[in-house]
């Protein structure tokens, strides 16, 4: 007689019992601890600790000081007119309000300043009397105070406007009292005479050298300029191009003032 072999038998398969109140657990062919493996994990994400407002105002200053650096040395500058030399065109003046030019310095990277433009300019040594310029640190801090009137400027700057360059001959004057640059007189309406005669402090006659320029003050019988720091030629009272910082555009300060610097070209009439 055959026996048949019941498949449910005990000594083949282990059964496991469903758990009360949930599913069926796999078959035991997972042991116990791979199936803890696979149980999802729940972990508790540490709050993150807030910087102390110190901390945050040191990174914000830090930040604040570094744009002001690169955008100082590489895009444009803020510079005060502490002299009356430029007036009526830039006020600088005892007991006004000193007007605040932007000098941009991206014009310059593409071309020579041409007549015409007003320039900021480090004064090379017969400029300043030996002064040196302070170090760039000494001299950022300086001039952002001298922004909000709490420090003066470094005095080794100098705003003028270019009359001539390299290789023309500056000569004054015509039977109008206008300065010749090659022997042609200029147009120049920007020019303060505080309401004088229109005659001008006499000069002699000079060629500008290569690589350097000839500049003037439009208050121009009131302005330290090319002319009078001709030592120990007069030649020598032109200025180097390398010294130039770059080109003032608009008046920011004060604001009744707003607007752009002209850059009317005397030689050729502003055309």
């Amino acid at each position: 007689m055959s026996h048949r072999v019941n498949d449910d038998s005990s000594s083949t398969w282990e059964t496991t019992p469903p758990a009360e109140d949930g599913p069926a657990r796999p078959p035991s062919s997972h042991s116990s601890s791979s199936y803890d493996d696979e149980a999802p994990r729940f972990s508790k994400k540490k709050a993150k600790k807030k910087q102390p407002f110190w901390k945050e105002l040191l990174v914000i200053f830090s930040v604040a000081l570094l744009l002001t650096v690169v955008i100082q040395t590489f895009i444009a500058r803020v510079f005060v007119i502490p002299s009356a030399s430029m007036e009526t065109t830039l006020h600088g003046c005892t007991g006004c309000v000193n007007d605040k030019v932007l000098v941009e310095k991206i014009t310059y990277l593409f071309g020579d300043p041409k007549p015409g433009d007003v320039i900021v300019f480090r004064g090379p040594p017969n400029w300043t009397g030996g002064k040196e310029p302070p170090n760039f640190v000494v001299g950022t801090l300086q001039d952002l105070g001298s922004m909000v009137n709490l420090s003066e400027p470094s005095g080794t700057d100098f705003i003028k406007r270019v009359i001539a360059v390299g290789g023309q001959t500056v000569e004054c004057c015509d039977d109008q009292g206008r300065v010749l640059v090659d022997g042609k007189p200029l147009d120049e309406p920007y020019l303060n005479f505080g309401g004088g005669p229109r005659q001008q402090d006499s000069f002699e006659k000079v060629t500008v050298p290569a690589g350097k320029l000839w500049v003037m003050g439009d208050n121009r019988n009131n302005s330290s300029d090319s002319r009078k720091h001709g030592d120990p030629t007069p030649a020598d009272g032109a200025i180097p191009i390398d010294n130039v910082v770059g080109k003032a555009q608009v008046i920011v300060i004060p604001v009744g003032r707003w607007g752009t610097v002209s850059d009317h070209n005397p030689q050729t009439g502003g055309k």
